[in-house]
């Protein structure tokens, strides 16, 4: 009897899934007999500390939380925020009769389910139930045909997870020993740190080369239209038959690839364009070839976070965030997934929405069929599709904001997926001429025109570089045959320089992973969030730029820990996961050639140790991490620039100098934050070695003599006074030196000696009250303000200061004090509707800066970010990114407590025990005697 047919004759089924607005969704569709309860995500994990470890556990398995000497058995603790969570779910269970394990369906979502079964000990039948959409008839057909737990997606998961906190909580001690605290490593995240480092090494070894050429504009002397234009626009190609050098011929050296093309130079190419102005110019030949193009593929994981940003600017995250909405609400079908495949059913409501919106001339015979690309695809998921047996129209959804556009673009997407080939002709036409000076030149004109748009009429896809031709852009060619006349209207000469290679976006740094086979199209969007929340690159844009901080690790790593950031070594790992998910190899003896640098055979994956030569491409990480003598901290953390100059990367950020400390002659200065490493030359750090950094002599306190400096400091530029030698620094005679920090309106480069000490006199008596109680003006962290007492009122501007009256101080006391904050500020800028809270995004004036909220969430705009270039997408983004983060985690002081319990006598224990006891007696006596029964057998043991 299926668990459907059982809730028709009474009893209570308990189905957890992963979020409320799931439970929300799916709870509509089931209605009673059912209790639908979300897990909020992962219930247990991996100890984040020592102090989550049981005590029973000892050594090195309380730093690592996984007992590597006994299997690598895992130490999983209940997260705090989520103890709560899991009582309801045991009281839940306790009054429930079966239980429906309703999670993604994907490795990570079977791991969560596992956790619940382990965590709550179910005594009910348990039912691994899976879904890929959200619809009625697909949550009905899961209940009603549930399955077991796949035990081997667990273990394949539970490998990921073991390996990678062997590698964080070993790697990343050792950046904060060498490097800077607080830093990370990961499995992914390094490898997708180091791409990123070594496009920018390439675009600072780049040299530029110069090239020219001649553009002529020809006309065929006849009268044109659209369909059969009378001039053409043609590039010269080739000089005496020597093919004229383009951007693709050099190198990044700037040098020529081979001598076989002409190079022109300017001089060259003017005069060449001067001396073909009266010549008599002739079609040479006309190649004409059918064009056709092919309809994309469905959406998978990757190539949706890659089109949304190319087409609507959503970083990867963000696109995530909007889908996972679209899905859990019933729009779309599961948005994790590395499958292009359809199912019958979608095929079907594709093909009829072809007929509808488009004709019966749009559609193919035969429905098409998408074979996967991706090479060990998790499970046989769907593609990313509209869900349901007819899809809704993008109009028909009742959806706004980025949801609609998302929505928009994958049922497009999927419609497209299902119709005619696009066709056409591309045509090339070569047009020639002599020279006055008796030189052969020949020109080429490319151009294509569609005869049928086929998929094209529903979907272009979008293409990474913005100077990109679309696939349904037309160039039409006059209509001419070879032998044909044609006069030169125009020749010019045209001068080009070859470019560095773009940077990364997120969508090719996404495009490029996934072509490594480096870590898993579920993870990309995580993986590029932790990347530049730890500040290894920021954004330009949408450009990834690396931090001089990242060419430190990205340098250490690749010298002392090679093989974990080797793309190929990453690469054969992840098969190596896969194998085990597989059951192809063994999880334990895998990891412990990783981690010890034991074992042979399968331990390692025998497909990847074939492929590898060296027989021991696992190491031992144990013994990396230990061996640290041999690591030079300042070495890999320095960087010739160039003229002695040397970049060096330190605890407070990185700083260029010269020469050697305390030595005559050394120089240092900061290197801002936000500039791209290809962008410090030998003449920008020559700039920032001349302006004033340390100490900058402003002159003399004419009162105590003192001398009086300016100062760049890690929290902006101030003032100070240099006391004479000899005066205490520490013990009941110290003293401290006058300081004040620069007001906003002032720099280094034109502080006063005179501005100085004003500065360095506040807080200045501006008087006192009817009372006598005085009132001062002062300068704080959150800028100008008044103090009368413990009363502190706020200043508009830091000149008042200096200049506000007793009168005027006490006409703002007298105004009733605001509570909280004071009148708003009018927002920066205004940015749209945010696409997961569907409210407005501002940018706003903060304490620590300018930020982004939609009145619910703030997050600080990040280094490369600024107000005036700031875009509504990456405003969304960086809210997705601060609510993925989730709140920030306070620290739980429970340690002196423990000691001072411990403290307590026996009767004060004994009072503790009879008043816990009192009120447990009272709180079960509210209860109904059947509901206290169920509740005390779902206790926690």
């Amino acid at each position: 009897m299926s668990p459907t047919s059982e809730t028709a004759h009474g009893g209570r089924r308990l189905v957890i899934v992963e979020s409320p607005a799931k439970a929300k969704t799916i709870k509509g569709y089931l209605g009673p007999g059912y209790v639908v309860e979300a897990s909020v995500g992962h219930i247990r994990d991996l100890p984040s500390g020592a102090a989550e470890v049981p005590e029973k556990y000892t050594g090195e398995v309380r730093r690592l939380g996984v007992d590597v000497e006994h299997d690598f058995q895992p130490i999983y603790v209940v997260n705090a925020d989520k103890k709560a969570q899991v009582k309801k779910l045991k009281d839940l269970l306790a009054e429930s009769d079966e239980l429906f394990l309703a999670t993604d369906e994907d490795r990570e979502g079977e791991a969560i389910a596992w956790h619940l079964q382990e965590v709550l000990k179910p005594k009910v039948p348990v039912h691994r139930m899976v879904f890929h959409e959200i619809t009625k008839d697909a949550i009905r057909e899961a209940v009603a045909n549930p399955r077991e737990l796949n035990q081997r997606m667990v273990d394949a998961q539970e490998t990921r997870r073991i390996l990678d906190r062997l590698y964080g909580y070993e790697v990343s001690p050792v950046l904060w020993k060498k490097v800077m605290p607080k830093l990370s490593a990961g499995r992914v995240q390094s490898v997708a740190t180091r791409l990123v480092v070594e496009r920018e090494r390439e675009r600072i070894a780049f040299r530029s080369a110069e090239y020219w050429d001649l553009t002529g504009t020809f006309s065929t002397g006849r009268t044109g239209d659209a369909s059969d234009p009378s001039t053409l626009v043609a590039r010269l190609a080739a000089v005496d038959g020597k093919r004229v050098a383009q951007g693709r011929d050099f190198g990044a050296d700037g040098r020529l690839k081979s001598e076989a093309v002409l190079h022109l130079d300017e001089a060259n190419a003017r005069a060449l364009a001067a001396a073909l102005a009266e010549t008599r110019f002739s079609v040479r030949s006309v190649e004409s070839k059918p064009y056709r193009r092919s309809p994309y593929a469905p959406f998978r994981t990757t190539t949706l976070q890659q089109e949304a940003s190319r087409k609507l600017g959503f970083g990867a995250k963000a696109t995530m965030q909007v889908a996972q909405k679209l899905y859990e609400n019933g729009f779309i079908t599961y948005m994790r997934t590395d499958s292009t495949v359809l199912s019958d059913t979608a095929v079907a409501a594709a093909r009829a929405q072809v007929t509808q919106l488009y004709g019966a001339d749009y559609l193919p015979e035969k429905p098409r069929v998408y074979a996967g690309k991706v090479k060990n695809a998790q499970e046989a998921h769907e593609a990313i599709r509209p869900s349901g047996d007819r899809f809704r129209t993008p109009a028909e959804t009742g959806l706004t904001g980025d949801q609609f556009k998302l929505y928009e673009l994958i049922w497009k997407r999927t419609v497209a997926s299902q119709m005619k080939d696009a066709t056409g002709n591309s045509v090339t036409v070569k047009i020639g001429g002599t020279s006055a000076d008796g030189r052969d030149a020949e020109f080429s004109a490319s151009g294509k025109t569609i005869t049928f748009h086929g998929f094209m009429k529903a979907y272009v896809e979008g293409a990474d570089d913005p100077n990109a031709e679309l696939d349904d852009r037309e160039r039409r060619l006059p209509q001419v045959t070879e032998g044909d006349a044609l006069s030169a209207e125009e020749i010019t000469a045209d001068g080009h320089a070859t470019k560095p290679p773009a940077r990364y976006t997120e969508a090719t740094l996404v495009k490029e992973l996934e072509e490594r086979e480096i870590g898993r199209p579920s993870t990309y969007a995580s993986i590029i969030g932790t990347i530049l929340d730890r500040g290894y690159v920021f954004k330009k844009g949408t450009a990834l730029v690396p931090s001089f901080l990242s060419f430190a690790v990205v340098n250490l790593l690749e010298k002392h820990f090679g093989r974990l950031v080797d793309y190929d070594f990453t690469a054969r790992m992840e098969d190596d996961l896969d194998r085990i998910a597989r059951g192809e190899a063994q999880s334990v003896p895998w990891l412990k050639r990783f981690y010890f640098g034991e074992g042979e055979g399968e331990a390692a994956g025998g497909a990847a140790d074939a492929g590898n030569g060296d027989g021991d491409h696992l190491g031992g990480l144990k013994e990396l991490v230990t061996d640290l003598g041999a690591i030079d901290a300042r070495e890999i953390s320095s960087f010739p620039v160039g003229d002695g100059i040397v970049l060096r990367v330190g605890r407070y950020g990185a700083y260029v100098e010269r020469g050697e400390r305390e030595q005559e002659g050394y120089q240092k200065a900061d290197v801002p934050d936000d500039l791209a490493p290809d962008e410090l030359t030998v003449e920008y750090a020559e700039e920032l070695l001349a302006k004033p950094s340390g100490d900058f002599e402003l002159g003399t306190d004419p009162v105590s003599g003192h001398q009086i400096v300016a100062k760049a400091g890690r929290y902006g530029p101030y003032v100070t006074e240099i006391l004479p030698e000899g005066t205490p620094k520490t013990g009941k005679n110290a003293v401290k030196p006058r300081t004040a920090s620069l007001f906003k309106t002032m720099s280094l480069d034109t502080v006063t000696l005179e501005e100085a000490l004003q500065l360095m006199s506040l807080p200045r008596v501006v008087g006192a009250d009817a009372e006598g109680v005085e009132i001062t003006a002062q300068n704080g962290r959150y800028g100008p303000y008044l103090k009368k007492g413990t009363d502190s009122r706020s200043l508009t501007s830091e000149d008042q200061l200096f200049s506000i009256t007793l009168e005027e101080a006490l006409a703002i006391y007298a105004q009733p004090k605001q509570r909280g904050r004071a009148a708003a500020k009018p927002p920066l800028k205004e940015l749209g509707t945010d696409p997961v809270s569907e409210k407005p995004v501002v940018v706003k004036d903060g304490r620590f800066g300018p930020y982004v909220t939609d009145g619910e969430t703030n997050a600080t705009l990040r280094t490369g970010d600024s107000v005036e270039t700031i875009t509504p997408e990456r405003g969304y983004e960086l809210l997705a990114e601060k609510r993925a983060k989730g709140p920030a985690k306070k620290t739980a002081k429970k340690a002196p407590a423990k000691k001072t319990a411990a403290k307590k006598t026996a009767a004060k224990k004994t009072t503790a025990a009879k008043k816990t006891a009192a009120k447990k007696t009272t709180t079960a006596a509210k209860k109904t005697t059947a509901t206290a029964k169920k509740a005390a057998a779902a206790k926690p043991e």
